[in-house]
């Protein structure tokens, strides 16, 4: 698979007839080896590994109901007590990161109400902090580390 902009990673991939699934360990099953889903294992692995976000509070592929649609945000990280903490949206790598990506995860937020949002196609990374008192947001140079949120 594609190198992305992202420490390397050691993962549990098996050919399936006539194409590579990997071990999800928040979902903790085998999936299809997608150009996004390569991005979702090694981003996920990332905050674990390098932010020290708690794999017990992330999940992976989570279902939300927008205007009675059916939708699912790619990874969300929850607080101590359950509640939306952060959003993460992945794209493959040769998709570029545009309005409509942003306006995709601001939907979900519309719903989930979480603190953080963050962009990822492996190659650029964006993080987002919203602030509900202010209705504004702000970019940050960095993802924090879990304990900074």
């Amino acid at each position: 698979m594609q190198q992305l902009n992202l420490p390397e990673y050691q993962f549990n991939i098996k050919k399936k007839e006539n194409s590579f699934i990997i071990l999800d360990t928040l979902r903790k099953r085998w999936v299809a080896l997608t150009p996004e889903e390569w991005v979702r294992q090694n981003f996920v692995r990332f905050l674990i590994e390098d932010k020290q976000f708690p794999s017990a509070l992330m999940n992976n592929e989570i279902s939300l109901t927008q205007n009675g649609i059916k939708r699912r945000c790619d990874t969300l990280v929850t607080d101590n007590h359950g509640s939306p903490l952060v959003i993460v949206e992945y794209k493959s790598p040769s998709i570029e990161i545009t309005q409509k990506t942003f306006d995709q995860i601001v939907r979900y937020n519309m719903v989930l109400k979480a603190q953080y949002l963050i962009i990822s196609n492996g190659m650029k990374h964006y993080c987002c902090k919203i602030n509900y008192e202010t209705k504004s947001y702000s970019f940050l140079e960095d993802i924090p580390c879990y304990s900074q949120l």
